[in-house]
């Protein structure tokens, strides 16, 4: 099996690296200042493969915090705003948006 990072990284519009945190499972976003986020509007916004390779190697060498990452598409709407690029990355941004059976 090969390591995301050996695997052909295709970048088809802007792009963030994600994973999850360690301690609580929340999603995070890698920001350019190497750390990590809660808010997809503090990650950083890839376009082309190599800075996105150069991203994420940097987001699985700091494995201490996360746990995952990878990349993931976003949208940038036309008041400048990032959003998920995808169905799964809105979800995963969002949580559950069903209500869930209550635990006895």
């Amino acid at each position: 099996m090969t390591s995301p990072l050996q695997q052909k990284i295709k970048i088809t519009g802007p792009s963030v690296v994600t994973a999850n945190r360690t301690i609580d499972g929340v999603v995070i976003y890698r920001t350019a200042d190497r750390g990590w986020s809660t808010e997809l509007a503090d990650a950083a916004i890839v376009r082309e493969a190599e800075p996105a390779r150069a991203l994420l190697a940097d987001a699985v060498a700091d494995d201490v915090g996360a746990v995952g990452a990878y990349i993931a598409p976003v949208r940038i709407d036309d008041s400048g705003d990032i959003i998920p690029g995808n169905l799964r990355e809105q979800i995963r941004s969002s949580g559950v948006t069903i209500a869930l059976p209550a635990h006895a």
